[in-house]
């Protein structure tokens, strides 16, 4: 018998070493690098050609003919829907077939919910192979019974075995299969515990093969780490076609869908859910939930409008300044770039001759909501000044703008969109940079468009 080898792969890249070493040579990341073992050489996986064909890459097939793109074949392959527009927005339109979508999040997010509401409903006209590794099958039957789910027509299966699992989806030729989750499955021919670097990988490629052979919707549930991002190696998120992550706080109801990558749709996609007594239930209007705001005025409250894939979506943050204790002033921001909220107060003392040095600085975004883009930056200005002075802001005012360096106020992308967004919710004024301004205004809507920070604050 063939010895087996083993080999040192970093855990963040994905690289592969024959000897342990404290850094990374490719990512440069410390003590990174896990030991795995490798299987022996099967017979014929050799310079035959018979391990190739065994293999067969991530695609699912090896063309062997070289084929002139614009030969290549055109016909949109029809998506599948979810049964949930807010996961068909995220993921693209829909499920691809022979697509490989990994979904992650932290114990408690609704992971395991998510995919069984989805299971049930699509077992109702599609052939679904729910595959449990975590669960017995009484506990998943439990679970959608309390949930009121339909459950005829679901195929499960509880087993963590990759060979077994494929055997199984090769007879029973799923249209979708599940498996939660991808860290407890193994290889029989790998001598390393299930969750492991090598583990998770060969898994996730053999069904990924699959998927990719038999046209069959592939989803993974994935476990995360205490930072947040996806456990297991870095080449996982290389393989998979589409890695969706599923936030929420254990305080809130609500649940955030976030596309980190997909090869078929925009990555920017937002999908919002409730966390409800029987199950997760979108949430087709975000901007309602977000914007339930208290009668009586407050300084350092104001609504923005940021973008969020393809719609707009209305988000209130909240701004407190305090007299600081400290000889370095804390600067706190939750949902927001806490390095870009000092490089926006520098602005602020430098160019609207605000001086924030010797106050502590809070900032939140209600609902738990993470802004990513820039467009955010007038509004956090505003809202600081509004705290700073103590001054109260009209609730019909919105605001939205990037802010650069030199004070200057530049546009953002989608800028009529924001503005009518923001009309069909009430809002009768709003302030955005001058190149955002509409050449109509929507009736009852207000517009003041500014150049500089100075011009946003005489606004006010």
């Amino acid at each position: 018998m063939a010895k087996a080898k083993s080999a040192f792969v970093c855990t963040e890249c994905g690289a592969e070493y024959r000897k342990w070493q404290g850094q990374c040579s490719s990512c440069q990341e410390w003590n990174t690098l896990s030991e795995v073992r490798l299987s022996a050489a099967r017979p014929g996986a050799g310079s035959g050609g018979g391990g190739a064909a065994a293999r067969g890459g991530y695609a699912g097939a090896v063309s062997r003919e070289v084929v002139d793109l614009a030969n290549v074949d055109l016909s949109e392959v029809p998506r599948l829907s979810s049964t949930f527009e807010e996961f068909d927005r995220v993921l693209g339109g829909g499920l691809v077939p022979g697509s490989a979508v990994l979904l992650g999040g932290h114990p408690g997010a609704g992971k395991s919910t998510l995919l069984l509401q989805t299971a049930c409903k699509l077992a109702q006209q599609r052939s679904v192979l729910y595959v449990t590794g975590e669960e017995s099958l009484s506990q998943v039957a439990m679970r959608a019974h309390r949930l009121q789910l339909p459950t005829q027509g679901l195929k499960m299966l509880a087993e963590t075995s990759i060979e077994t699992i494929l055997g199984v989806a090769e007879r029973e030729r799923p249209d979708i299969l599940i498996i939660d989750s991808i860290q407890t499955t193994h290889l029989e021919d790998i001598a390393s515990a299930p969750g492991g670097v090598a583990q998770v990988r060969e898994s996730a490629a053999a069904l990924t093969r699959f998927a990719k052979q038999s046209s069959t919707v592939l989803l993974l549930v994935g476990h995360v780490t205490k930072d947040g991002t996806l456990a297991g190696p870095k080449v996982l998120e290389h393989m998979i076609d589409a890695s969706l992550l599923l936030e929420g706080g254990a305080d809130s109801r609500f649940r955030t869908l976030r596309g980190q990558k997909n090869r078929f749709g925009a990555v920017n996609e937002l999908g919002v859910f409730a966390m409800l007594e029987h199950g997760l239930k979108e949430v087709k209007n975000p901007s309602a939930i977000f914007l339930s705001r208290t009668e009586e005025q407050a300084p350092g409250s104001l609504v923005m409008v940021v973008w969020e894939g393809t719609r707009p979506i209305l988000v209130e943050v909240q701004a407190l300044l305090d007299d600081s204790a400290l000889g370095n002033p804390r600067r706190v921001a939750v949902g927001l770039d806490q390095n870009r909220l000092a490089m926006l107060l520098a602005v602020l003392h430098r160019h609207g001759g605000l001086f924030t040095g010797d106050q502590d600085v809070f900032l939140n975004v209600v609902g738990g909501v993470k802004v990513l883009e820039t467009s955010a930056d007038l509004a956090v200005l505003i809202a600081v000044v509004s705290s700073l002075q103590n001054r109260p802001l009209a609730r019909e005012l919105v605001v939205f703008g990037e802010v650069g360096l030199s004070g200057e106020i530049r546009p953002v992308p989608s800028g009529q969109e924001r503005i009518v967004e923001a009309a069909k919710h009430g809002f009768r004024r709003a302030i955005v940079p001058r190149a955002n301004a509409p050449k109509h205004s929507p009736e009852g809507m207000e517009v003041v468009a500014v150049d500089k920070l100075a011009d946003a604050l005489e606004a006010l």
